[in-house]
């Protein structure tokens, strides 16, 4: 004889999923609203992003400087002048051979593609023209798609080149107040806010700014060991346009596991238009090799803490910043999920039961306690 349900049970239950689903409703619908102030301040929005980005490279100089006795307003100045001509340098030095190649560096990936095509059609694949059409008519129109959505991204950001100096110059004056006052924005935050929310807004603040630079700090470095060592092995192979290529290799470390694929893609295709299907070989090996070197040496050893993130969420996270923002949305996917992680790692320590210790010492999690719990015991031992 089967049991029957229990009327009382059952409405509990409905009653506890309708609970449920209006709460996610009300947490779906406050995100929604706050995403959507975020891009009606986008003009604000992005120059502070860019200006925190910048902050989390250049913090470690203004910090060793301001540990040495220089006033903050001076460590900030020299840090931020620094930062300048370094970039002007690498402006000067890497982005004008880069720009005047660039036509050759697309026309280099085109012809490469166009070889795939009719290595493709022959054998041992032996694959129909008609198919190897249709699939690079799709990814045409996805990459078109993909561009468009990019230039329209940064027409409706930017505006104009005036509007890009001005968000520059706004980043750069950010970075500078940044280096000048950090220090002292945690406090000022906790004295604006009432009661346990000063803790916790601060805290979470605090642990959030250590894994921005963590993430920045570590791709750069990690992307210019990339950048070098793939740039020496193209150098020896006398691949062209090395500079370009070490470059984009740089760039695309910001954009965990898909700009790592997207470079050595594009420096395997160079290699096969220019030095044939060995060297193209060559390179795919340099590449492997470099990118095992990077995950499993280099990364533990730069980056000292992880951002405890697995794989799938990062390639996830990519993936929908990209369908979101195009690129912009790919750089900033990971370092937002890793805030996320964050906000969620605190909520869970401060909603989690604290471990019960009993009388012969051996803690029982989840069983409650606190305190108050603990309070007997150490009156008895003392």
């Amino acid at each position: 004889m089967s049991a029957s349900l229990s009327p009382a049970r059952t409405r509990a239950a409905l009653r506890a999923s309708a609970r449920i689903s209006a709460e996610l409703l009300l947490v779906l619908l406050g995100t929604a609203v706050v995403i959507w102030l975020l891009g009606r301040m986008w003009s604000i929005v992005w120059p502070l992003v860019i200006g925190l980005l910048i902050t989390t490279l250049t913090w470690p100089s203004a910090r060793f400087l301001r540990r040495r006795g220089w006033p903050p307003a001076l460590a900030a100045s020299v840090v931020t002048v620094l930062f300048l001509v370094v970039t002007a340098g690498a402006v000067a030095l890497i982005a004008v051979p880069v720009a005047s190649q660039s036509g050759e560096l697309t026309d280099g990936v085109v012809e490469g593609i166009q070889h795939l095509r009719e290595w493709a059609a022959g054998p041992p694949l032996n694959i129909g023209d008609d198919q190897i059409t249709s699939t690079l008519d799709t990814a045409t129109d996805r990459l078109q798609n993909s561009v468009g959505s990019m230039l329209t991204t940064l027409a409706t950001g930017v505006g104009t080149v005036v509007d890009g100096v001005v968000t520059a110059v706004l980043a750069l004056f950010l970075m500078f107040f940044f280096l000048k006052d950090g220090p002292r924005f945690l406090p000022w935050l906790a004295r604006q806010l009432p009661g346990r929310l000063a803790t916790d807004a601060t805290t979470i603040a605090e642990r959030g700014w250590d894994t921005l630079g963590a993430f920045v700090r570590s791709q750069a470095a990690v992307g210019l060991l990339d950048a070098v060592l793939i740039g020496i092995g193209l150098w020896v192979l006398d691949v062209p346009l090395v500079l370009p290529l070490a470059v984009l290799t740089f760039v695309s470390a910001f954009v965990p596991i898909v700009g790592a694929l997207f470079a050595g893609f594009v420096a395997v295709l160079i290699a096969l238009v220019s030095n044939g299907l060995t060297d193209a070989l060559i390179v795919l090996a340099v590449i492997v090799v470099v990118q095992q070197l990077e995950g499993n040496v280099f990364q533990p050893i730069i980056q000292s803490r992880g951002l405890g993130l697995h794989a799938a969420v990062v390639l996830l996270a990519v993936t929908l910043g990209g369908s979101l923002a195009g690129i912009v949305g790919s750089l900033l996917a990971v370092p937002v999920a890793a805030l996320i992680a964050v906000v969620w790692g605190y909520v869970r320590e401060q909603l989690s039961e604290p471990p019960h210790h009993d009388p012969d010492g051996v803690t029982e999690p989840g069983t409650g306690g606190g305190p108050e719990a603990v309070a007997p015991a150490v009156t008895t031992a003392s």
